[in-house]
Formats: structure tokens, sequence, C-alpha cells
């Protein structure tokens, strides 16, 4: 038998044809054809999910007074207890409202020399009184005589609380200062946040949460002193507490936005 030379035998050809390579293409895209509808579906109904169970964020301050006036010369309105409800994702109220006094010039932009309750929204850091601490969760800090909030607005203490022995120099003028723990109203009283950072000078100095006399204030809000002392137990530093203070419906932007 006679052999053939050397490289002439080759082996089949592997090569695919045009229709195989047809077929083979084919047959590729129909294996993955229900993986892709399969995995489309699937990433819609994520985004469905996430979109209607997405949680409400939890606001900055769980803890908020607010005190709704008539008019901008008004001298009393209402002052209501709010809370977050985690719950419920929205501001429920605590108690009943109140009765509370405001400035005697009414609310709006204060000054040191108007009697006027400032507008807006403060926080509400830390508190004081001639009494000793009711149970607060606030820093109390109990006064006497030589105790201070320095209204000299030539003094670089301005809207600071000092203390300083009576008569003494102390880098403030005591004829121009509260000397709190000779002020009665100041059995309890809450500091509210205005103007104290940063401080301006003649912005206005001294506004608290404190005790009634039934009348219009010097520009603090005030309430009766078993109302008083039931919020002084009921803030915590740790919700962030803010008074808000306005006309109507302002007062209360703060826990519909």
């Amino acid at each position: 038998m006679t052999q053939p030379l050397s490289g002439t035998l080759r082996p089949p050809s592997r090569r695919f044809g045009p229709k195989n390579l047809f077929l083979l293409i084919a047959l590729f895209i129909t294996a993955l054809l229900p993986l892709a509808i399969n995995s489309g579906s699937s990433a819609a109904a994520i985004t469905i999910t996430t979109s209607t169970n997405a949680p409400t964020d939890t606001p900055e301050h769980r803890q908020v007074i607010t005190v709704s006036v008539k008019t901008p010369t008004s001298t009393s309105g209402v002052l209501k207890v709010w809370r977050w409800s985690a719950k419920k994702e929205r501001y429920v109220r605590v108690g009943k409202p109140m009765r509370a006094f405001v400035g005697s010039a009414g609310v709006g932009q204060a000054s040191e020399y108007v009697s006027r309750t400032p507008a807006g929204v403060f926080t509400l850091t830390e508190a004081f009184g001639r009494l000793r601490d009711p149970g607060t969760r606030l820093p109390y800090r109990r006064v006497d005589l030589s105790s201070w909030w320095v209204s000299d607005v030539s003094s670089p203490h301005y809207n600071t609380y000092r203390e300083c022995s009576p008569g003494a120099w102390c880098g403030f003028r005591q004829s121009r200062s509260e000397q709190l723990g000779a002020i009665s109203l100041y059995s309890h009283s809450v500091v509210i946040d205005y103007n104290r950072d940063p401080i301006v000078p003649g912005a206005g100095s001294a506004f608290f949460l404190h005790e009634s006399e039934g009348k219009a204030t010097q520009g603090c809000v005030s309430i009766s002193r078993d109302a008083l002392v039931r919020i002084l137990r009921w803030l915590n530093p740790r919700a962030d507490p803010v008074i808000s203070i306005g006309v109507r419906r302002g007062a209360y932007d703060v826990i519909r936005s």
C-alpha cells in the first residue's frame, strides 16, 4: 500500500459553516432570554418596594414647644407641647393647651430697648431657678443674689450668665443687668437661646420661659408654675428641644416641615 507524503493527510475541519454559526447564536439567545426577563422583573420589584416603604426621616428636634399669638401685638397666646412619634411618623401633642403671656409689645423683632418677645425657633439647652432642681434633665443652676444675666450692651459679657457679688465690678454694670436670685418669678426658668450664638449687642437679652404673674412680660414667655414644673421634668436634652414662637399658624411651621 502506497504511503501518502507527510503533511498530505489533514484532520477533518473543526470550523463551523455559516448555518452552524447561526444555529449556535440562536440557541444562545434562546437560553438567555428567560433569565433576562426574570432579572428585569426582580429589579423593578425592588425599586417599587424601596419607593413605597421608605422610612420617614426622624427630625432633629423631637420635643417642641409652640407659642402662638393671634396678632403681632397680642400679649398672650396659646402654648402647646409636642413630641415626635416614630410609630405615627408625626408630632403628637402632650397634655392640654395652656395660656401663655408674652411681651407687652407683642411678638416679633426683639431688642434690648423694647419689651417684645422674639419670633422664631430657639433651642432650650439649660435651666435655672431660685428653688432647687425640680427634676429636669436639662443642666440646672440654682441662683442667688450673686447670680446675674448681663443686659449691659457695652459689656463683653452681654447676654450671658455671670456670678458677681452685689456692688462689685465684674465687667458689666449691675444696674443694667438682671439679678436672678432677686426676681420672685424665677423660681424655675428655662433659658430661651435667642441671640446667643452669635451674640449681637442690643438685639435683646435674658429671654426665659418662667412662672407667670398673670400679665404681659418684658419679653419672656410665662406660664403657671405647675405647668412650668411639668415641662421642666419632661424636657430631655437628648431630644434637642426647641420653642417656636410666632403669629397664628407660623408658630407651627416647625412641626409641619
